[in-house]
């Protein structure tokens, strides 16, 4: 048989199919007004398990197929179904109150709470997100955190993410602690050098201070050095370089961001010492009160779900029904219990775009526990 025919059956039924598929949406709609109106959930496990042995079975031979075909409309008809149910609920509540009109731009200026002392990556990151930022210094992470919370600072500037050594997993608690939004969020390029006080040479080095991030980034260098020398974690980058230079130790190096070698008088011993080039940090603005800037296009959110079989898939599933991108899934532990864990979502998702805010208000009905964390740009 020529090709062109079957290509012409194939044409046949797929119209078939398209008309039987938009029949089947709009009986789906149907189906969400009687729920609504008799106040019934939009999930129904058992009439989704029927639906699906139904068509495995029937299928034959084609009957794996045929399951992931019905599964696939099963999420389709649920969140066309999501959109309908759409009301008063707290996340569009605080998205509605959130969202700036386009003429509103980002700050250039600010009192902005930074982690660490001059010359730090974070103090870059301040600069990049807010040009004539007026930056204020802590020592912790929970620090930045509680100076936003309480007002002393509109903004926070804040590690979350190195491609290289991961996640910052204490930022990632404390923004399940604190109520602060993500505003903004930026990327450094970051490198590293082994610098010391003048009249140091490499040779003499045998303590080297930085932070655990820094430290993890340069394991190849620090390896080939040897096992005399002590490798000691601080705060920050910049606040090991301040160390060593506050130090009349010719023993006493750190690993420091180009920009303290003149900041804090040292001299560089090694530069570029980090594993690889392509090493980039993200950071993250917070503030107390929700913003979102016309331009926004992540969503970050922090969710729980039941401990049991397929309650991440599901999760999973409202995203690809609505072809919305996950760019990062982390799983985090919970304080305090056994084996139990949230997550942390950030998604490639405006706000704006038709069918975003339904799909989180049907997150925020099915997780067992639901933070949204903001909607932003990144620059």
């Amino acid at each position: 048989m020529d090709i062109s025919k079957l290509r012409e059956g194939i044409d046949t039924v797929d119209q078939q199919i398209l008309d039987l598929f938009v029949q089947r949406m709009e009986l789906s709609e149907q189906v969400a007004e009687y729920k609504k109106a008799n106040s019934l959930p939009i999930v129904n496990r058992q009439r989704e398990r029927e639906v699906l042995a139904g068509a495995s079975e029937k299928a034959g031979q084609y009957g794996d197929y045929a399951y992931q075909l019905f599964s696939r409309l099963i999420d389709l008809s649920k969140a066309r179904q999501s959109e309908l149910f759409a009301g008063e609920t707290a996340v569009r509540s605080l998205i509605d109150s959130a969202l700036l009109p386009a003429e509103k731009l980002f700050p250039r200026s600010g009192m902005v709470a930074c982690q660490g002392v001059e010359g730090s990556n974070s103090q870059q990151a301040c600069e990049k997100l807010m040009a004539r930022a007026n930056i204020m210094y802590f020592k912790t992470f929970e620090a930045v955190f509680s100076a936003v919370d309480s007002g002393l600072c509109e903004y926070g500037v804040l590690p979350i993410e190195n491609n290289i050594n991961g996640s910052v997993r204490a930022v990632y608690e404390l923004l399940q602690r604190y109520s602060c939004s993500i505003v903004r969020q930026t990327r450094l390029n970051i490198r590293h050098e082994l610098m010391a006080k003048p009249g140091a040479k490499l040779s003499d080095i045998k303590e080297i201070y930085s932070h655990e991030q820094a430290i993890g980034q340069c394991g190849a260098f620090l390896s080939s050095l040897g096992a005399d020398v002590k490798i000691i974690p601080c705060a920050n980058t910049a606040l090991a370089a301040k160390i060593v230079s506050e130090s009349d130790d010719l023993t006493k190096a750190s690993i420091s961001a180009p920009a303290c070698v003149e900041l804090y008088g040292l001299n560089v011993l090694r530069d570029d010492v980090q594993d690889s080039e392509n090493n980039y940090t993200k950071f993250i603005c917070i503030t107390k009160k929700p913003a979102i800037y016309a331009g926004s296009s992540h969503t970050s959110l922090i969710i729980s779900c039941a401990n049991k079989p397929g309650a991440l898939s599901d999760i999973l599933s409202m995203l690809s029904a609505r072809g919305i991108n996950m760019v990062k899934l982390e799983s985090c532990p919970v304080t305090g219990r056994n084996f139990e864990f949230i997550f942390y979502l950030e998604l490639d998702a405006n706000v704006r775009e038709p069918g975003v805010v339904a799909m989180l208000e049907e997150l925020e009905r099915t997780s067992e526990s639901f933070t949204f964390l903001g909607c932003y740009a990144e620059v």
